[in-house]
């Protein structure tokens, strides 16, 4: 997955499950989120690079704003033209020597800001998000890029029900400018659906779109399908499933992530 993208990219997807009419967490609290993203895919290659991301995020929350940090182990197992947790291509040319290695993966800190609620009755809420990947992440092991990037998104939610929320996105990324690597600046998009199963449960599908990182490479178009239950007001348990349809995306991809509100 990428997750923002989406990893996340993003991503990684479990970040959209809030999205539902009634707030993930309590205004001016604090949160921890952990768990396991697992992706595989050839992204183009001959061989598939299989990507493991564990990352420890914790987020400060009130009613406008909210900042993250997100720390995260990564492994990777592949030919090494797929680097980072958001599974950049770096390369049109596959290697044939398949290696695994694993350690500390980028650092992202992320600032959101809500601007605007329009209208008065189910109003659309407008975000305004800056993020920053800090290269912490091994070059050398292939880990990531070895630069910082820097991000920034606008994203709408508007309810159409009681249960129901639509949600979209809009964003760019200025990739940094490593050595050796052509890589792109990149525009990225999602659009979902949250529906709200009950006052514990909401459940959802987003798809996401972002360019080529490289020159040659098709853009990413990847589909999530999400679910989240709080199973109490301090524990929240998010889970998703990815599919790719091109070549530039992940085959497969999954998570489970378990939140604690203190």
């Amino acid at each position: 997955m990428k997750k923002n993208k989406m990893i996340v990219a993003i991503a990684i997807a479990f970040l959209y499950t809030p999205l539902t009419p009634t707030l993930a967490f309590a205004e001016g609290a604090f949160s921890a989120t952990s768990g396991v993203d697992y992706s595989t895919g050839k992204y183009g290659q001959s061989q598939s690079t299989d990507i493991t991301y564990i990352p420890l995020t914790g987020k400060y929350e009130t009613d406008l704003t909210t900042v993250k940090l997100t720390i995260p182990w990564l492994q990777i197992t592949g030919p090494g033209d797929v680097v980072g947790a958001d599974a950049t291509l770096i390369s049109n040319l596959s290697n044939q020597k398949r290696t695994t290695e694993s350690g500390l993966g980028d650092i992202v800190i992320a600032l959101t800001q809500t601007v605007a609620n329009i209208g008065e009755s189910n109003p659309l809420t407008l975000d305004l998000t800056g993020k920053v990947k800090l290269a912490t992440a091994s070059r050398t092991k292939g880990l990531g890029t070895g630069e910082n990037d820097y991000t920034v998104a606008l994203d709408g939610y508007k309810p159409i029900s009681s249960h129901a929320t639509l949600f979209a996105g809009l964003g760019y990324k200025k990739t940094g400018d490593p050595k050796d690597l052509a890589l792109n600046n990149v525009w990225f998009s999602s659009l979902g659906l949250s529906y709200k199963v009950n006052q514990t449960s909401s459940a959802g599908i987003m798809a996401d779109y972002r360019q080529a990182s490289i020159n040659g490479s098709e853009p990413l178009r990847e589909v999530t399908a999400f679910f989240s239950h709080k199973f109490s007001p301090n524990y929240k348990l998010q889970s998703y499933l990815t599919h790719g349809y091109s070549n530039a995306s992940t085959d497969w991809g999954g998570g489970i992530m378990l939140g604690h509100t203190f």
